[in-house]
């Protein structure tokens, strides 16, 4: 929906890490008049979202990796690091931190990633080109409707400074917003455990620790009380820590069903890649989940050996992580040999030790844990089992009812934490906007997993039939399902802040594409050539020189936070394209040769950018930005 004919709009649904993470792409990437619309239902959940607000983050809660694992650039290896040191606000900080210096294997509080992605934020609209807008608005998406080429999104309680052409809406309190393309980044949901439907307002029950209300309960908590916490996986650990930095001398179980515990990361750890050869064994045929089971842990045991022998230098505990991540690349093709609802099961069944196997904790969190696990004097125990039932008892203190491999037991307890628990079925998640999205079929659950949405590779949403549903892409936990299928990523990894960085690029380069080729009156050329992609992969000899030099050129200005530098760059890109050509594989009727080459160098160049292949130095490395060992080179 062009509402002007000169500004199209993108409003981003969604402002926490992965909507923040996008918008600060689009500011980068636009290169054209463009109003980029960021809204938000919960203002503390800005630049924030769950994972990172000051209320639900006390200073104690670190990033569960490295410091140097943070910034939201992934070619631009240490930039978290750089704020952290250099231009963080620290007057407010506790003492501890205040005077902290921080390093690529240190940790660092969760609490301040919110500061560091508003002042990212900030520093791309400042750097945007002309006519590059942003507008932070505040209010909740409850429904959307296609509209001309566009969409219109029915918000509940806006409230925006500098938000045009907006009409009334349907019921009270509400406006309408038009798009010409919608981003979607609403981030984890929360899911009701059935296990815990008696208690669900209960006082004694925390059914999101990473609330404000959720923090209070569990710093007010009497020292002595008996704690119960609904699994082992890190915000149990963060719950449990909490506790203990405080003085807790009380009982505290830690209630899993699988009995995982985290690995903690040596001090030195740095994350690595490796190449280790397709698990031969995996590619056959699925004959039944235990026989699978077996050819599975033979695999992974062949595998760690290899690992072990080859790199004698890798530290043990690092070994799992190190062959999970050199798997994901065989992984798609295994899964397509699992039946749907048998590929279902063992994601349920094996999330925990999935995601245990493919990262670690670092020592600020896990120490104060370990320590009152396995010390005389400790007060945290683990008990293995699935929680069947929370119930009252009538001295106000709630029983957890556990069945265990030998049997049932309770657990009873003063308090009982639930985790996050999200919710994957987007089926089955009660906010309006999804109810509604799902009831139009504009947004449809992912077949082969049932967790997260179906979208093509761009992230585009797609209806039952596969087909796009329009201008509207999604981003993060949104895409879970498709990032186990395509890319083999399990585990959090799936949305995680690597991930999120993947799709923030991915999607704000397709979104300006796709609006510049209908501004130029060419948004017929993805119809026409659905596979203009391909056609770099085989160009001649004498044209590939030109072409590798307009996608290196591409890379640096879509890496590049300097307006001035990123004009220049795409001057230079523009003379290259045109001095090419074209290439021999692009088909006769073309009718524009020089744009669709440009969409082609663009595509070539988000790949490289997003390649998982190596870790984020070797990427800058190899993309020959800057220099590596000097990351404000």
């Amino acid at each position: 929906m062009n509402r002007t004919g000169a500004c199209p709009r993108v409003l981003i649904v969604g402002a926490g890490l992965a909507g923040t993470a996008t918008a600060i792409r689009l500011l980068h990437f636009a290169r054209r008049p463009l109003e980029i619309v960021l809204l938000e239902r919960r203002p503390d959940y800005r630049s924030a979202g769950v994972a990172y607000h000051r209320d639900g983050n006390p200073w104690d809660y670190v990033f569960n990796i490295q410091a140097g694992r943070m910034s939201v650039f992934r070619e631009d290896v240490l930039d978290f690091i750089s704020w952290a040191n250099q231009e963080a606000d620290r007057r407010d900080w506790p003492q501890h931190w205040a005077g902290h210096t921080f390093t690529e294997q240190g940790p660092a509080p969760r609490r301040i990633f919110q500061d560091y992605l508003a002042d990212r934020l900030a520093e791309a609209r400042r750097q945007s080109c002309p006519g590059v807008v942003l507008v932070e608005a505040d209010g909740e998406a409850l429904d959307m409707d296609a509209c001309g080429r566009g969409y219109e999104v029915t918000v509940g309680g806006l409230s925006a400074t500098g938000l045009d052409s907006v009409r009334s809406g349907p019921l009270p309190d509400t406006k309408v917003v038009g798009a010409d393309h919608v981003v979607l980044a609403t981030g984890l949901e929360l899911k009701d455990p059935p296990f815990a439907v008696e208690v669900s307002g209960h006082p004694s029950f925390v059914r999101n620790p990473y609330s404000a209300a959720g923090i209070r309960t569990l710093s007010q908590l009497p020292p002595e009380s008996t704690v119960a916490i609904v699994g082992s996986v890190l915000s149990a650990y963060d719950s449990a820590g909490l506790l203990l930095r405080n003085g807790h001398t009380g009982q505290i179980r830690l209630i899993s069903q699988s009995g995982t515990i985290f690995r903690t990361y040596p001090g030195t750890h740095e994350h690595g890649v490796l190449r280790l050869p397709r698990p031969e064994a995996l590619m056959e045929p699925y004959r039944d989940r235990e026989e699978f089971l077996a050819r599975g842990r033979a695999a992974w045991r062949a595998a760690c050996s290899m690992v072990r022998e080859r790199h004698p230098g890798i530290a043990s505990v690092i070994v799992p992580e190190r062959v999970a991540k050199a798997w994901e690349p065989y992984l798609p093709e295994i899964i397509e040999r699992i039946p749907d609802e048998e590929l279902r099961l063992l994601l349920d069944e094996f999330a925990t030790t999935i995601a245990a196997l493919r990262v670690g904790a670092v020592e600020y969190t896990m120490a104060v844990i370990e320590h009152a696990m396995r010390s005389p004097e400790g007060s945290v125990e683990l008990v293995v089992g699935k929680v069947r039932a929370i119930t009252p008892t009538r001295s106000g203190r709630l029983l957890v009812s556990v069945a265990g491999q030998h049997g049932g037991h309770g657990v009873e307890a003063d308090l009982v934490v639930s985790n996050f628990g999200r919710e994957s079925d987007y089926a089955k998640v009660g906010q309006p906007l999804w109810r509604a999205l799902l009831g139009k079929s504009i947004a449809t659950p992912h077949a082969r997993t049932g967790r997260g949405l179906e979208v093509d590779a761009c992230g585009t949403l797609l209806d039952a039939d596969g087909r796009p549903v329009g201008p509207v892409s999604a981003i993060g936990v949104l895409r879970e399902g498709d990032e186990i299928v395509r890319h083999g990523r399990t585990g959090a990894f799936a949305f995680n802040l690597a991930a999120i960085k993947n799709h923030s690029v991915s999607v704000a380069a397709h979104v300006t594409e796709q609006l510049e080729l209908r501004q130029e009156g060419l948004s017929d050329i993805a119809a026409l050539h659905p596979h203009y992609r391909s056609y770099a992969s085989n160009p001649e000899e004498a044209d590939r020189a030109a072409l590798e030099e307009a996608v290196v050129l591409e890379v640096r200005r879509l890496a590049t936070r300097e307006r001035r530098k990123r004009e220049a760059l795409d001057s230079r890109l523009t003379a290259s394209i045109l001095s090419m050509g074209g290439l021999p594989a692009l088909p006769a009727v073309v009718s524009r040769p020089d744009r669709l080459m440009r969409a082609v160098v663009n595509r070539v160049a988000v790949e490289r950018l997003n390649d998982v292949s190596v870790t984020p130095r070797q990427l800058r490395r190899q993309l020959g930005i800057g220099n590596v060992d000097n990351p404000e080179g």
